[in-house]
């Protein structure tokens, strides 16, 4: 006889798709997303389904700093949003990131996006990630990973928020590297494309 799981083991028990956007714009840009993400592929909770392109933007904060490389990964996990969030914060440690202000420069940057399209409005964590609608740095390598993904909130197809970004916006980014041609051969070889 087994035990009765609680409802939220039977939760962590099932499998979900995470979506985590990643930026940097200090130092070797492209090395600390790529090594975040060989650290994020790395979790036995974590099996890595797809790597978005590689976008160069302005910063969204202060303008006297450096441009951002931004993308997404998408993933299969069995993880609560919670531990994802100190999965992503662990990872931000490991690769130096100082938090002294708010929207500054950065030397690695992971927001979890989505869990399974899970609501979640806690002082910790806010999911979806607020303010993902509007971010064209995050809509647009998102479609690279999960083409058919809606807001949870609002049911917005992605394909809609993507043909709200402004002109202005679109013409700012410039394609560093296209979808999963910047992961390493170990996370190529855990199923990323």
């Amino acid at each position: 006889m087994t035990a009765a799981r609680l409802p939220e083991e039977a939760a962590s028990a099932q499998s979900a798709l995470a979506l985590v956007a990643l930026g940097s714009n200090l130092g070797d840009r492209l090395m600390h997303i790529r090594h975040a993400v060989e650290r994020l592929a790395a979790h036995p909770a974590v099996r890595l389904l797809r790597c978005s392109r590689v976008i160069e933007t302005p910063p969204m904060g202060p303008q006297d700093q450096g441009p951002y490389l931004n993308a997404v990964v998408a993933f299969d996990t069995n993880a609560r949003p919670d531990e994802l969030l100190a999965l992503c914060r662990q990872i931000e440690k490991v690769g130096r990131r100082q938090r002294t202000d708010h929207w500054g420069p950065r030397t690695i940057d992971l927001d979890l996006v989505d869990v399974g399209g899970r609501i979640c409005d806690t002082p910790e964590l806010r999911l979806p990630h607020p303010g993902v609608g509007q971010r064209a740095f995050v809509l647009i390598p998102l479609s690279d990973v999960a083409p058919a993904w809606r807001h949870p909130e609002t049911g917005e197809p992605l394909g809609e928020m993507i043909a709200k970004i402004g002109r202005r916006e679109r013409e700012q980014m410039r394609v560093v590297a296209g979808p999963g041609q910047w992961c390493s051969e170990t996370v190529r070889a855990g199923g990323t494309t």
